[in-house]
């Protein structure tokens, strides 16, 4: 069977070993709508964890198990809505990160995107795997801690049509404007260029 993306991202990541402390992290970045979320599903399976159902779905009542050996973040969890990209560093860098990188939890409120405001709190411990997907998660400052980094891509159109087809026609600008804000922001990021590997999943 041919490797698939998610086992070349895993062996890559393991080749390098951790450079997150004693975590090893998985970013996994690109435009809304390619397939991010799918694609960490499949690393988190492989690596003998459990595919997160999405953004939003963190239950309090339900936290990863202590003994688990991968956890799933979400950009979208992070960032404040849809003019909040800017605000993702300040949350992934700062909150989560920067703790796991000297041995401590990380930890962050959720954004509640029907309320607009941040919920509970996401407990983010070192783990011997982190997975973490969303648009604009590989900047800069994240990627010198990742052991592999994923771009996931598809053509526009094709990105909008599933956006839409998942958040309803009344979102359609919202998305379109996300679109301008998120082209920018993954040029500026050089994530292109500094990506290991590059998913198209326009087939």
């Amino acid at each position: 069977m041919a490797d698939t993306t998610a086992d070349r991202a895993i062996a890559i990541a393991r080749a390098r070993g951790p450079r997150l402390g004693a975590t090893t992290l998985v970013l996994i970045d690109g435009p809304a709508g390619a397939g991010k979320t799918t694609l960490a599903g499949e690393i988190a399976v492989a690596l003998g964890g459990r595919a997160s159902a999405g953004a939003g779905t963190w239950d309090p009542s339900r936290p990863v198990p202590d003994d688990a050996v991968v956890q799933t973040l979400h950009g979208d969890d992070m960032y404040e809505g849809w003019g909040g990209l800017s605000t993702l560093d300040d949350v992934l860098v700062d909150q989560v990160l920067a703790p796991l990188s000297a041995g401590r939890t990380g930890s962050f409120r959720m954004w509640d995107w029907t309320a607009s405001s941040r919920s509970h709190a996401i407990a983010v411990p070192p783990r011997p795997y982190l997975v973490i997907e969303g648009v604009g998660v590989a900047s800069r400052a994240a990627r010198r801690h990742a052991s592999c980094v994923v771009l996931v891509d598809a053509p526009r159109e094709l990105r909008l049509a599933r956006g839409i087809a998942r958040d309803g026609e009344a979102m359609r600008h919202e998305w379109e404007r996300w679109q301008e804000v998120e082209g920018a922001h993954l040029d500026a990021s050089g994530v292109r260029d500094a990506a290991d590997l590059v998913l198209d999943t326009s087939a």
